[in-house]
């Protein structure tokens, strides 16, 4: 067990039956409230579908722009069947998929009791990382599932397609197309951060349950997000340990948590979360393995805003306030459009910013750019 000594030396740095469902039926979630495990705070449910095909998910779901369980979706995956046999018939299901790659793991002592994080001075993080064989991996997740306090496991975000095309013609979504390939997940107990996608996300879970709390993107101002360039995974995080939060160094989560929904999914389950919505996870099982589907309908070119939010506060944080509450104006207007089409008193094939632009057209917008940040 190669995995199970790169691990150890790491650590020192039921089945649901919908067979009576008959339609798809939505809950209201303002109506049904959820505790959480911490301090007794109480958090809705997200709202729950079942029975979803295509046209329900594109005409209803898609265009209400808010967090929605599918439950069952997944039922007939074979993955799903495997894992409520057993976790070993689920380890040699997807051992059976795996073509023999490496894959970057992420390695953390029990200490942290799988809240994949910071180091206590933000310099670091509190866990390392290796790359794996996806088969010796599953071995050692299942060796230790018994162990009441093991290091925190999490292979993430690996494109199935890549490393398990068999995986991918065995389970289908039956929501999106084709083009769109998923990444698998797979891990024991883990709690990541409260983050947020830049992309539409279908998660879907295959074994182990997880818990969704979600939050709407306005809440970023109640979910004291930590380092925007240097993330544990990628996205902007909430520093506030959702399991146990610190509410008097924190006092504004609890206005965050008043606008939060929560839902724990299972085994063929899976939860469609909106572009920016805020979502902490938490694996609650010894075996977790999950699929999810990243897409956006905006061109390419639209896909990275963080990077004009990033440039933008470097450029202006510093202004003394007034400065920033006339630009705010501008932003509102050229960007934001809140008056409605700012280039529209001009002619339409003006070449600038207003208006659709061409990838060359954008190319030249970032070398104009560039050009005046040398000044």
């Amino acid at each position: 067990m190669r995995f199970i000594n790169i691990v150890a030396n790491s650590s020192r740095q039921p089945a649901r039956d919908d067979s009576t469902i008959r339609r798809r039926r939505h809950v209201d979630y303002a109506q049904m409230i959820v505790a959480l495990e911490h301090e007794g705070d109480a958090v809705q449910k997200i709202q729950e579908w079942h029975d979803v095909d295509r046209a329900v998910f594109e005409n209803e779901i898609l265009p209400a722009n808010r967090p929605a369980v599918l439950r069952g979706l997944l039922r007939d995956w074979p993955a799903v069947k495997a894992a409520r046999e057993s976790q070993a018939d689920l380890v040699n299901y997807i051992k059976r998929c795996d073509t023999g790659g490496a894959v970057n793991a992420m390695i953390g002592p029990p200490e942290i009791k799988g809240r994949f994080f910071y180091s206590d001075d933000f310099q670091g993080f509190n866990f390392g990382s290796r790359q794996v064989p996806i088969s010796a991996a599953m071995d050692t997740l299942l060796s230790l599932a018994e162990d009441p306090q093991p290091p925190a496991i999490a292979l993430q975000a690996m494109y199935v397609p890549d490393i398990m095309p068999s995986f991918l013609e065995e389970n289908k979504l039956p929501l999106l197309g084709s083009d769109i390939g998923p990444r698998i997940w797979i891990g024991n107990r883990s709690m990541i951060a409260t983050h947020f996608d830049n992309n539409h996300n279908i998660a879907c879970v295959v074994g182990g349950s997880r818990r969704f709390t979600v939050f709407p993107p306005d809440q970023v101002a109640n979910l004291y997000i930590g380092p925007l360039l240097r993330t544990p995974g990628g996205s902007p995080i909430s520093i506030v340990d959702l399991r146990n939060p610190d509410h008097a160094r924190f006092p504004k989560f609890r206005q965050a948590l008043e606008s939060a929904e929560e839902a724990v999914l299972e085994p063929g389950d899976a939860i469609f979360i909106p572009i920016l919505w805020w979502h902490g996870v938490e694996s609650l099982d010894s075996l977790n393995i999950l699929v999810n589907y990243w897409w956006n309908e905006a061109s390419a070119a639209h896909h990275k805003p963080i990077l004009g939010l990033v440039h933008s506060m470097a450029l202006m944080s510093g202004l003394p306030a007034e400065q920033r509450e006339s630009w705010r104006a501008f932003f509102d207007h050229f960007v934001f459009q809140a008056d409605g089409d700012p280039g529209a008193h001009l002619p339409p094939d003006l070449r600038d910013v207003y208006g659709t632009l061409s990838p060359a057209d954008r190319d030249q917008i970032m070398a104009f750019i560039a050009e005046r940040m040398k000044r």
